[in-house]
């Protein structure tokens, strides 16, 4: 599949960048806009509801545990399982503060979700090669995203992506973070770095991009979080023409992180 996907490397396709960079002398324009390119988008429908959990409330531990005994990975992972096939919207990471909702997508050509979901194909257009990643996804049997956009400061952007694999032989949230962790460490592609590890995470990074300068055009900051839990993986972007400190796109990640 992997060869499929991209014969040249063997890697499935990057994100995209940020939209365009913003002009300079954009006031003088009347450009007032944030840095994407406005668009609208229609879901084709809506997941398939999952049934009620036998024991509504759950929580873990159910009951306080005996003095020094310690949790139980194993329920600790079923309540994970719980979690996740619920609603997954509701997993994502509340809106930070002084954050707002956007009517235009973050990424140059791909997709808002609607009503916090993606279909398989708008998550698609986020990707360099939309139709090779779209393939992927079919093949790799995804099971829904869960996404949400929202703009801070003047020219801010934050875009969040939870994508669930179905259950099965495959390694759908694990082979899909790990094919873009590959990126990072490149300075053509990625961050030009390993990145540092996401507290709590075996296997997430954060990241912050150089800087982009080029005359005539405002700075551009980048900063992203990757990392996966059970068959779940996470995706989260800042964008900004101001610095990104680590703290940052290592707050969100833990957050995000916290809720899987």
């Amino acid at each position: 599949m992997r060869d499929a996907v991209s014969a040249a490397d063997g890697r499935l396709p990057r994100r995209r960048g940020r939209t365009a960079l913003l002009i300079a002398t954009a006031a003088v324009l009347g450009l007032v806009a944030g840095i994407a390119v406005g668009y609208g988008v229609q879901a084709e429908r809506p997941p398939t509801p999952l049934p009620a959990l036998a024991q509504p409330g759950l929580a873990y531990p159910g009951k306080a545990l005996p003095e020094g005994r310690e949790p139980d990975p194993l329920s600790d992972k079923e309540d994970r399982s719980r979690r996740t096939a619920g609603d997954l919207r509701k997993l994502l990471i509340p809106r930070p503060k002084g954050a707002r909702e956007v009517d235009v997508p973050t990424f140059d050509g791909g997709s808002l979700p609607v009503d916090g979901w993606m279909t398989a194909a708008d998550y698609a257009t986020e990707y360099v090669d939309e139709g090779s990643m779209f393939e992927y996804f079919a093949e790799e049997d995804i099971r829904r995203v869960a996404g949400a956009d929202w703009e801070r400061g003047q020219y801010g952007q934050i875009a969040v992506r939870l994508v669930q694999f179905r259950s099965g032989a495959g390694m759908g949230a694990v082979d899909f973070a790990e094919s873009q962790l590959d990126y990072m460490p490149e300075s053509d592609e990625g961050a030009g770095y390993a990145g540092d590890p996401i507290k709590g995470s075996g296997n997430g990074r954060y990241f912050v991009y150089p800087v982009q300068n080029k005359p005539g055009y405002l700075p551009l900051y980048e900063a992203r979080a990757l990392g996966y839990r059970g068959d779940v993986m996470f995706d989260i972007h800042i964008f900004d023409t101001r610095p990104i400190s680590k703290r940052d796109i290592r707050t969100l990640a833990e957050r995000q992180l916290e809720r899987l």
